[in-house]
């Protein structure tokens, strides 16, 4: 017998064995699980606490209903459906468990779910895989012409996710979010960190949890584009206030091996006049991988370091691994204490890595941020190695986590077994660091992660898109990165300008990569140099690249460069105010066309331009040797070329100038910006 009832607001059915729930989750939004017996509150998610969300509950009455056993009403009575009414979306359900979600307005449908087959089983699917776990499925229709955009970041180079099989695991360069925007008026969350995929097919779309104990999704509705955004900013939280020094220049490369050496770098930008906010000391500072602590054979007065870099108006970033070489001074109590992860078979060695002290490669342990004791354990060594020194900065790398082989079925944590939880990871890591910097009573810090996962931007945390290539083809595919993540939730992006492997900075032809990629970088959200240049020495503690400093490139690139760091600072201002808007609306500094334009067809397609806010269209040259590009400029606008003034009318295709030392910008009808000087 299949049931429904209405209960604490919103609406359950159930049948046999399966539990579902529809309840309203904040403004124009519901939330929906289901189970096969109870439901769960005790599931990590990305989901805030319930908002105070009236919904309007309609149960229908199935007096006289003739329900077969497959559990589909008479052919000559319709079935009413259940409805729950939440603002713009309202969620139907069938007698046979259908969910069906429209625009309240009007009855358009924006989503409904379909049934693997016409008998069995049905749209959701619960395979058992043993101990109480199941392979989960959730299917939804395709539509004709839909768009899908978000789902994290992915180096594939697509705007446009629809027609993608995506892994929904964490890797290097490749940061799961399971959000998804529609250009039907909906977004949806997948909110699970179970290790999975998501089929964006022709014939259907399927989200698949491996191995999990409940399904559970978000779907809002909004008239625009910047509508979902901002319901899903308050469903998963929203970025903190950005600091003002972060909107400038930061320093990177691999490594500085020393003090000296990087307090030198500093000393020749200032010496030439030139704006630096950040620099960065890499990995192997440090004495063993997990002491997080300086090694003072090659940075003797680390305290001194500070002070000196903080009278020059420069904040100092250190690499923070979650990674724990046996050797570390901390390995035991962390293994007695039960904050590794752990092996479901065996002693919890993740990886091998080389470290200091050793000529081999040596068995190292992730440490297990979903744990509040782990939290306060790592917190408590950052606070008196780092944080007293003044240092508030913090690049957590390698924290997908880079275990080799990653096996997330091999794995329990403080959340739950590996399957289940996986994803949560980078989240969890950037939140150690958050809540740690919150007690203490810092508000201008940050962190500075490799992956991330939905929710990770309430932290305080920024993105990079990883290591990756260096060439045209990796920067275009940056482009579509980071408007993805930036519609996923995440504002505070950026790439290695230049990409990361690799790369000849007395070769001609990369020189030009790396030039255009500057062009680009100084547009982003973040504005970050980095990478591991020619020539390279073998992986170890002596290890170092090539040089990668804005005078590293030859007297045109350094030229053309200096240029652009005049530009960054003239911009951040503006990039201030987008920053800020970011926090309080979820609205991206760096947006695809269509979120500004969403009447225009041709904005959805975009994959090679952006917005800066509203006002700054950057279109970044992708290609070797190129002088010129094609910009389309979205309708309903005039748009000014900030180099030349030249004005042009949206809603067409325009070949602009794009000399070596020119990235295309124009300007929003009469949006008054120092763009060019």
């Amino acid at each position: 017998m299949n049931t429904f009832r209405e209960h604490d607001g919103g609406l359950e059915w159930h049948s046999r064995h399966e539990s579902l729930r529809i309840e309203p989750w904040g403004p124009d939004s519901v939330r929906v699980r289901a189970a096969l017996g109870p439901l769960r509150d005790d599931i990590p998610g990305a989901l805030l606490e319930l908002p105070d969300t009236r919904a309007e509950v309609i149960v229908p009455d199935l007096t006289g209903l003739t329900v077969f056993k497959n559990g589909l009403g008479s052919p000559t009575d319709p079935v009413p459906p259940a409805r729950l009414v939440n603002g713009r979306i309202t969620a139907e359900l069938t007698v046979d468990g259908l969910l069906r979600f429209v625009r309240t307005q009007d009855g358009t449908e924006l989503l409904a779910e379909r049934p693997a087959h016409f008998w069995w089983p049905g749209s959701r699917v619960h395979t058992p895989v043993g101990h109480g776990y199941h392979r989960l499925e959730q299917n939804f229709q395709a539509y004709e012409a839909e768009r899908l955009y978000g789902l994290g970041q992915r180096q594939h180079g697509l705007l446009d996710q629809k027609g993608t099989v995506i892994d929904l695991v964490q890797r290097n360069t490749e940061i799961t979010i399971p959000f998804v925007l529609s250009n039907r008026g909906y977004g949806l969350l997948w909110n699970s960190p179970a290790v999975g995929r998501v089929e964006m097919v022709r014939t259907g779309t399927r989200w698949v949890a491996d191995s999990a104990r409940q399904i559970d999704y978000w779907i809002t509705a909004g008239d625009q584009p910047a509508d979902i955004l901002r319901s899903y900013a308050d469903a998963t939280g929203h970025a903190p206030a950005f600091p003002d020094w972060a909107t400038g220049f930061w320093q990177c490369k691999l490594r500085y091996r020393t003090q000296e050496e990087l307090l030198e770098v500093v000393r020749e930008y200032k010496r030439r006049g030139l704006p630096i906010s950040v620099i960065v000391a890499d990995f192997f500072h440090w004495t063993r991988l997990g002491d997080w602590k300086f090694d003072h054979a090659e940075w003797p007065d680390p305290a001194a370091m500070v002070r000196e870099l903080d009278e020059l108006g420069v904040k100092l970033m250190v690499s923070i691994w979650p990674s724990v070489n046996r050797s570390s001074e901390n390995y035991d109590e962390l293994e007695h204490r039960g904050l590794f992860a752990a092996n479901e078979y065996g002693t919890p060695a993740h990886a091998t890595w080389i470290d200091k002290g050793a000529d081999h490669r040596v068995m190292v342990s992730f440490y297990d941020p979903t744990n509040p004791e782990t939290r306060a354990y790592v917190w408590s060594k950052v606070q008196e190695n780092y944080q007293r020194l003044g240092i508030n900065l913090w690049w957590l790398d390698a924290c997908e986590p880079e275990m080799k082989p990653g096996h997330p079925a091999n794995l329990r944590y403080h959340a739950g077994h590996g399957q289940e939880v996986a994803n949560l990871y980078p989240r969890e890591n950037a939140r150690l660091f958050h809540e740690g910097m919150a007690a203490s009573g810092n508000t201008d810090g940050m962190s500075f992660s490799r992956s991330a996962w939905a929710g990770s931007q309430r932290y305080g945390t920024a993105v990079w898109s990883g290591d990756i290539g260096t060439d045209f083809a990796s920067l275009r595919a940056q482009i579509a990165a980071g408007l993805n993540i930036g519609l996923s939730g995440i504002p505070w992006w950026t790439t290695d300008i230049g990409g990361f492997h690799g790369g000849d900075p007395d070769d001609p032809a990369y020189r030009e990569v790396l030039v255009r990629w500057f062009q680009f970088g100084a547009l982003c959200p973040i504005f970050r140099l980095h990478g591991f240049r020619l020539p390279w020495l073998p992986l170890g503690g002596e290890m170092t690249g090539g040089p990668n400093e804005v005078w590293s490139y030859g007297e045109e690139a350094y030229e053309i460069m200096c240029s652009y760091l005049e530009l960054r600072e003239r911009l951040r201002p503006y990039i201030a105010e987008q920053m800020a808007t970011a926090a309080r609306d979820g609205l991206p500094p760096m947006r695809p066309l269509f979120l500004e334009f969403p009447e225009d067809e041709t904005a959805w397609t975009v994959a090679d331009q952006f917005l800066l806010g509203p006002d700054l269209l950057v279109a970044p040259v992708t290609a070797a040797g190129a002088v010129s590009r094609e910009v389309y400029l979205p309708a309903r606008a005039r748009w000014r070329c900030a180099w030349t003034d030249t004005t042009y009318e949206g809603g067409t295709w325009h070949t602009l100038d794009a000399p070596l030392d020119r990235i295309p910008l124009l300007l929003r009808d009469d949006a008054q910006l120092p763009a060019a000087g």
